[in-house]
């Protein structure tokens, strides 16, 4: 607030608090400059639900004792508190690779929010289907054709054995062995299948995941595939 809308939230505040008031011209000279240093970055109003005059007629309903600066600044900080907890940071716009662009856009947010010109951004609900993915992103998904690209797939394909592996199968058009529950090693479908380590006791020391399927899941795996293609033909006349 500036010194015009100080004078005029302190003549408010005279017309509800008598005592607040001061009528040597000295003394209402300092009353101004005090107020105006500890509430100068106060806002008068703003769009988003602050009213200093609102925080300040609550005081004085609430309270019996004359309200002073900090009565106002700590409502004012509380609303900022609040506004800041239910903001959860939506990425910026600005490319990322410019991090200059990208942190001032984000602190600019925030400051938006903090001061009540922007609405917090809530976290949006994980929704059913794609109708609200952004469309750059869904261009770039049909040009890659997947969400990891070529390249990015091939080089993690080192460490990560079992799914390249299926991935491999399932582009060579067989069967997908890890849609089934493997029976020998108990593994659950999506789950590779685990080899087991046994001790001298013959009892299992530990199991570690296998790159390939166990040659039984993937009979399962082909049965079950010959079985849904079948329920899918047509039944003759």
């Amino acid at each position: 607030m500036d010194r015009r809308e100080i004078a005029a939230l302190l003549a408010y505040i005279g017309r509800l608090d008598p005592r607040t008031i001061r009528t040597d011209r000295g003394e209402a000279r300092d009353q101004l400059a005090q107020w105006h240093e500890l509430l100068g970055d106060v806002p008068m109003a703003t769009p988003y639900g602050w009213d200093v005059r609102v925080a300040a007629r609550q005081h004085i309903r609430t309270s019996p004792y004359q309200i002073l600066p900090s009565d106002v600044a700590r409502p004012w900080d509380s609303y900022r508190r609040d506004r800041l907890a239910r903001h959860s940071d939506p990425a910026p716009s600005a490319d990322p690779d410019d991090q200059a662009a990208w942190s001032a856009e984000l602190a600019g947010t925030r400051r938006a929010v903090a001061a009540g010109l922007a609405e917090p951004a809530q976290a949006r609900a994980i929704t059913g289907g794609r109708k609200e993915s952004d469309p750059r992103l869904e261009t770039m998904l049909d040009q890659v054709g997947s969400c990891i690209p070529p390249a990015a797939r091939a080089a993690l394909a080192p460490y990560r054995p079992a799914r390249a592996a299926r991935e491999m199968a399932v582009a060579l058009g067989e069967p997908d062995a890890l849609s089934v529950r493997c029976e020998w090693c108990k593994a659950q479908p999506g789950d590779p299948c685990r080899r087991r380590r046994i001790g001298p006791d013959d009892g299992v020391r530990a199991t570690t995941p296998r790159a390939t399927a166990h040659p039984g899941r993937l009979d399962l795996a082909a049965r079950e595939a010959q079985q849904n293609s079948r329920a899918k033909q047509p039944a003759l006349a």
